[in-house]
Formats: C-alpha cells, structure tokens, sequence
C-alpha cells in the first residue's frame, strides 16, 4: 500500500510538472473542505513551481473568504492545460470549466467515482475530506508548504469530519492531523473561530429549525425554508447547509433533509444526512449524490422535492426494520 501511494504520489507530481498552466476546479455551492483544498493545493504548486500558472475558479462565497482569494481568469483563452478536479466526482456540478480545453485532468476526491476519471486519478472514499488526501500528497511529496496553506488544509479537515465527529473520521485522518501539525507547527486553536463563530441572527435561525422540523414516525426529518425566513432571520440560504450538520445528535432523527431556494440559480438545494441509511444513490436520483451518509441535490421541479423525501422516508423504513431483524 505504502508503494503504491508512492508511486501515485510521483505520478501526480509528474502531471503537475508536465504542464505550464494549470486550473483547479471543485463543485458548485463550495464548502470549506473544497474551496480550502482548492487554494491550498493552488498556492503550494505556485510555491513549488513560481514560474507556472495556476489558477483557482469558481464562483466564491463571501463566508469562506478567510481562506483566500480564487481567480478570475478567461478560460477560453488557456491552452496546453492541466485541469485539477478537487472534491467531485461528476461533471455536471464542477464549478466554473465551461469554456475551458483542457488537455489532461488530475482528479483528487473523496467521493465514490462517478463520470470523471482522471489521466492521474486519487479516489480514496475512506478521506475524511480532500483536505485530508491534500495534506498526505503535500507531506509525502516534494510538493511544498507554508503556514497559510497548513491553516487551509486543517480547517477543510475539520469542517468535513465536524471536529472529528462523523464517520468518515478514521485513524489515517488523526495521524494526518498529527503529522501535519507536527511539521507546520501552526497554531491551530484560533481557526476554529472562522469555522463556528456566528453572530445571533444565525442561532434564532438555528432556533426556527428547530422549532419547525418535521420528524416522521420512521425517524426522517424535514424543512423546506422559504427565501421570506432568510430574509426575516437575516441569513443567506448557505446559512441552511451550515446548520444541517448540526442535527447529528437527536435521537429521534436517523436522516434529515434541508431544502433552500436558491433565486440566482432557481433552483432548490437540497442537504441530506443520516445516521443509518444509505443516502447517495438516492440523491443520485435528483441531480445529487454525495457520500453514504452526507448527501445532497440540486432540484428544479418542486415535485420532486416531495418525491424525494418520501424515498428518503421509505429508506429509513427499511432500516428500522432491518435493525428490528
């Protein structure tokens, strides 16, 4: 195992050296583990290789904005290039590519693979996060780090296994941590601030969540939020993703199911989690997908936003009585 990581390492330093420009894409509506490893993995080529142009695109969320800022470039006018896809396994949802040629395509996720298969392709779904499989290439490659591109990859950790809290949290993910933070030496207690602070609009709105979450008798729960509570609790509709993790621990819950519309793109979004059903190959069905547990969609017809919750609400059916057998 140890050799093939290796010799996968040298491969995508290979790929990177073969090419003098180089776009790093992630997926749409981005999170801190994709736009953290997006940039981090942008500036440590840049610092590896000064006389290369590397470019992170997408469109940017003024949130995330601590960890750096992405670049507006003209696609259309790139040639001979590397596309990095970071943090999604399908084409339909990567952010920002679509007047891009590109010549090769470096894949690095932590999802079950879909359309995309890179010339260099790392799919591992045991990652916490691509922050994660990010910080093992850069700490066992000659691909280089500084303090800023430590503190990026420990956030995208953090955020996507919630503080080591969920299941895709393993022992890898620990000595990655240890080892990272061994050689940065950064001082990562004061990052947790950009990650959890939030000002208290934010909590009643968390409240109104709450208050107003709909759990059926087999344990899945719902809440479509319209854009007049956004407005009245004065949040943006990336506030509704933000807060979904947060519903891990009730016991009533065993899979959950926020939807926001998204009026710039008319289109509902739509956030899944669960602790026991299978949730990707459902949201498969929707213009989603994601990981076994942590899921989402992308949804034109509202139709189908009550389709899916009543999939979603017959899955975690079949493993009530899965569990009673």
């Amino acid at each position: 195992m140890i050799t093939i990581k290796r010799d996968l390492f040298k491969n995508i330093v290979k790929i990177i050296k073969k090419y003098d420009n180089i776009v790093i894409a992630r997926h749409i509506g981005p999170d801190p583990d994709a736009i953290a490893s997006q940039i981090a993995l942008r500036d440590s080529i840049r610092l590896t290789f000064p006389d290369k142009n590397v470019y992170a695109i997408g469109a940017g969320v003024y949130k995330f904005r601590y960890l750096g800022t992405l670049d507006k470039v003209e696609c259309s006018e790139l040639k001979n290039v590397l596309l990095i896809v970071l943090d999604v396994p399908n084409f339909i949802r990567v952010d920002g590519i679509g007047e891009l040629e590109y010549d090769a395509i470096l894949k690095i996720d932590h999802h079950p693979s879909e359309d995309i298969i890179g010339d260099v392709d790392w799919t591992d779904v045991s990652k916490s996060s691509t922050c994660e499989m990010i910080t093992d290439l850069l700490l066992d490659s000659k691909l280089e780090m500084d303090t800023k591109i430590a503190e990026n990859l420990f956030i995208g950790i953090v955020f996507d296994s919630d503080r080591f809290l969920l299941q895709n949290t393993s022992l890898d993910t620990f000595n990655t941590v240890y080892k990272l933070l061994t050689v940065s030496k950064i001082n990562f207690v004061p990052l947790y601030d950009n990650l959890y602070n939030r000002n208290f609009s934010e909590e009643k709105f968390r409240a109104y969540l709450i208050n107003n979450l709909e759990i059926s008798e087999n344990g899945m729960g719902f809440i479509n939020v319209t854009p007049e509570t956004l407005e009245k609790y004065k949040v943006e509709a990336t506030a509704v993703s933000n807060q979904v993790n947060n519903f891990y621990f009730i016991n009533e819950l065993i899979c959950w199911m926020f939807v926001a519309y998204d009026e710039k793109n008319e289109i509902f979004k739509v956030n899944i989690r669960s602790r026991g059903p299978v949730i990707n190959e459902i949201a498969s069905n929707y213009n989603g997908g994601g990981h076994k547990y942590a899921s989402g969609a992308r949804i034109k017809n509202p139709k189908d936003i009550e389709k899916l919750r009543k999939d979603l609400d017959q899955a975690c059916y079949d493993y009530l009585k899965e569990q009673e057998n």
